[in-house]
């Protein structure tokens, strides 16, 4: 089903609204379980994206422009101390990873390294190029990077389109390296565009959310969670969508059945982006270890969906519930926010960035006021 010219009509409607929304940010419209809070983290991080914290506390932030930020927070306190431009030249930075006293931070085609960044925040070094054999296609080619448990650095490569059947062992896959940018090996296949992953605190696994394609309707396909606890798992793409729905292009090539199904189907076009297992103790016992989804939310689909957070709840090691967290970011046809992702704080808070508003919120849980 593709949308018909009203439904075209109200596609720039909605985004004509969007871009001409102010810049008061609404934070009382937020609805939150009992006992939680947010508040401003931080203000004035102009498209912030994928985060990424050290032990020092410092928060550095990825943008899909050409900045990387770092947020000092010398006191632990529930705001940063400031936001520093840390580098103002770079292709889509929009990962961002920390070890050992560096910053690792992904640009479309390749992986740099910033050296024992948090001495010289001001002054940052010139980058080492880590490895800059990814393709250089813009399509989904801004990346979010973390470190595994297993000590590598995992590096996504998006399919250059909405759908269509790449070289698999270039696109639509997760890929590992070590730290130093060799011994690069293809995790997993079949992933249109993830933008957030993680490990399971107990099993050592790892879980992601996937972008489903465009242009199948309103609501299919569903965006995914994935878990792929050893290599060489294929998650379908593009043949098969979410647990069971055949691509009408390419589903006649290869059966749903070849492949490992979604462990949880997420709305449509929602934009399922971060996720993080919650190992903070802040929040009460129902949270431990479940998984908190940032949805950037749709930009084709009517009426618009996500501009949330989501929380998956498991049992047994398998994703069991669905359902939403936080919302208030989108007001009737109207989004004056879009989450991106989130990152735990050692007191148990919850960060969330929003490229479109610029800020780093803070979700907190049995606060005073």
């Amino acid at each position: 089903m593709h949308f018909s010219a009203i439904g075209t009509f109200t596609f720039f409607l909605f985004f004509a609204a969007n871009a001409a929304f102010g810049r008061d940010l609404p934070l009382d419209k937020i609805k939150l379980p009992p006992g939680f809070r947010i508040s401003l983290y931080a203000d004035n991080v102009p498209g912030a994206r994928s985060m990424a914290l050290s032990p020092d506390g410092t928060l550095f932030v990825g943008t899909r422009g050409s900045k990387v930020y770092a947020l000092p927070n010398s006191k632990q306190s529930k705001k940063a101390d400031e936001v520093i431009v840390l580098a103002d030249d770079l292709n889509t930075p929009n990962g961002v990873a920390f070890r050992d006293g560096a910053l690792y931070v992904a640009e479309v085609n390749r992986i740099l390294r910033f050296d024992a960044i948090e001495s010289r925040l001001r002054n940052p070094p010139k980058p080492v190029v880590v490895n800059s054999s990814f393709p250089a296609d813009a399509h989904h080619g801004w990346k979010f990077i973390r470190f595994g448990p297993d000590g590598l650095l995992y590096v996504p490569v998006g399919a250059p389109c909405n759908i269509c059947e790449p070289d698999q062992a270039r696109y639509a896959a997760i890929f590992r390296m070590k730290p130093d940018g060799s011994a690069l090996e293809q995790y997993a296949r079949g992933v249109r565009n993830t933008v957030g992953f993680d490990w399971h605190p107990d099993t050592n696994e790892l879980w992601f959310t996937d972008n489903g394609r465009d242009w199948l309707g309103n609501n299919m396909p569903p965006d995914e969670l994935n878990h792929a606890p050893r290599p060489a798992m294929h998650f379908g793409y593009p043949y098969c969508h979410g647990a069971s729905i055949s691509d009408d292009e390419f589903g006649a090539k290869r059966a749903c059945g070849e492949f490992t199904p979604a462990a949880m189907e997420l709305g449509p076009h929602v934009a399922s982006l971060g996720m993080r297992f919650y190992s903070g103790s802040m929040f009460p016992d129902a949270y431990r270890k479940q998984v908190f989804i940032a949805e950037h939310g749709s930009w084709n689909r009517f009426p618009p969906i996500g501009y949330r957070i989501t929380l998956v709840r498991l049992k047994d090691g398998k994703a069991a519930s669905y359902e939403t967290f936080a919302e208030g970011w989108l007001q009737g046809f109207t989004a004056w926010g879009r989450p991106v992702d989130v990152q735990v704080m050692p007191d148990g808070a919850l960060l969330v960035s929003d490229d479109k508003a610029g800020v780093i919120y803070r979700i907190g849980y049995g606060e005073a006021r």
